[in-house]
C-alpha cells in the first residue's frame, strides 16, 4: 500500500469566520458547520480540506501552540481567467479580508494574487495569463 494525499488540514481560531472566507471561494460547506470543532469539505477531485479549532487540536496535542509569523502551507485556487483573479481578489478585499499581494502578471505566466484568510494564511488566486 502507498500512502496518498487525502486531506489538507487548517487550524483556525474562529471556525465561522474561516468557513465564511472559504465559502466565498466556492467551497460547499453546510451553514450548520460554523459551530463545529471539526469540519471537512470535499473538492472536485475528492481531495478534502479540513478545519479544526485550536481547542480541538489542543484536546489531543496539549503542547500545541499557535504558529507565529507567516504560514508554511498555502492554498491556491485556480480561476477561469485573469479577469476572474482580479474580480475574486476585489470581492474578498471589499468584504474586509486582507489583501497580501494585489493581482499582477507574474513572470511565470500567470495572473496571480494573494489574500489572507481570517487566521492570516496566504490563499493564492491564479489563472494562466494568456491562452493555453
Amino acid at each position: 500500500m502507498t500512502p496518498r494525499l487525502d486531506m489538507i488540514g487548517i487550524v483556525v481560531s474562529d471556525m465561522a469566520a474561516s468557513l465564511a472566507f472559504y465559502r466565498r471561494l466556492g467551497l460547499e460547506i453546510p451553514a450548520d458547520a460554523d459551530g463545529q470543532p471539526h469540519v471537512e469539505a470535499a473538492g472536485p477531485g475528492g481531495l478534502r480540506i479540513g478545519w479544526d479549532t485550536e481547542a480541538t487540536v489542543r484536546s489531543f496535542d496539549p503542547a500545541w501552540t499557535r504558529p507565529e509569523g507567516d504560514g508554511r502551507v498555502g492554498l491556491a485556487f485556480l480561476c477561469d481567467s485573469p479577469a476572474e483573479v482580479d474580480a475574486v481578489y476585489a470581492e474578498l478585499t471589499d468584504a474586509g479580508y486582507t489583501g497580501h499581494l494585489k493581482p499582477w502578471d507574474a513572470f511565470w505566466g500567470q495572473r496571480y494574487a494573494v489574500v489572507l484568510d481570517p487566521d492570516g494564511c496566504g490563499v493564492s488566486l491564479f489563472a494562466p495569463a494568456g491562452p493555453a
